[in-house]
């Protein structure tokens, strides 16, 4: 995801406000300056993108964890349909602990 200078500048700007300070580095994955606040050194372009996937993460598991719910909720009496119901729940549950590792990266 590549953002504009305007988000950049959106990003940026309130830390200037805040006390932090500009350093004469960059970061070496997306080439921003790095900031100090507080004693701790950061890019704040990277911060930023790694909130946005993580509020991604979150959606997606909220709309599988929903459909594990109404799958859960109306299962059916035939057992070959069932069979095929629990198939999708474990499915759905596989990819919601990928994710639950995948919030636990980077």
């Amino acid at each position: 995801m590549t953002l504009s200078d305007e988000e950049i500048r959106k990003i940026i700007t309130p830390l200037l406000f805040s006390g932090a300070k500009m350093l004469d580095k960059h970061c070496p994955k997306c080439g921003s300056p790095l900031f100090e606040l507080n004693g701790r050194a950061f890019c704040p372009v990277c911060e930023h993108r790694e909130k946005q996937r993580k509020a991604e993460l979150k959606g997606i598991e909220q709309i599988l964890m929903e459909r594990l719910k109404i799958l859960a909720n109306n299962l059916p009496n035939d057992i070959e349909e069932l069979e095929k119901h629990l198939k999708v729940m474990e499915k759905i549950i596989d990819i919601l602990e990928r994710y639950k590792k995948l919030e636990g990266t980077k």
